[in-house]
């Protein structure tokens, strides 16, 4: 099998992994992370309505102007800030982390810390 492949096939393994544990409901909806080599993105999702409550990248408008020119861990940051707001204006305190099949470094951990100094629990 070729190198890429298995790569592949490792990564969705660790994705389903992480996203058998994880789940998010009415009370406690679901942060996910999502990241590129250039960008990264970051939802709040109810799963038992399927819906998304919240979304922010930094390809979104207005947050375009403020990753610009700052490093990528940096603005993982900044998108951590923002959606931390998103979310408290929509009455969200709390919910469950789900890193996708990334590992909880790098830009993962500055999103993180910088969604729980805003305010969010989990």
């Amino acid at each position: 099998m070729a190198k890429k492949n298995i790569k592949l096939i490792r990564a969705q393994r660790r994705k389903a992994r992480v996203r058998g544990s994880v789940t998010g409901d009415s009370g406690r909806p679901r942060l996910t992370v999502s990241k590129s080599l250039r960008n990264i993105a970051a939802q709040i999702i109810d799963d038992e309505k399927m819906i998304t409550l919240a979304a922010i990248s930094t390809q979104s408008k207005g947050i375009e102007s403020k990753v610009k020119g700052k490093s990528k861990i940096d603005a993982a940051a900044v998108i951590g800030e923002e959606i931390a707001k998103k979310a408290l204006e929509k009455g969200i305190k709390q919910v469950a982390f789900d890193r996708n099949r990334n590992i909880y470094h790098g830009r993962i951990k500055a999103l993180a810390e910088a969604a729980r100094k805003s305010g969010l629990e989990f």
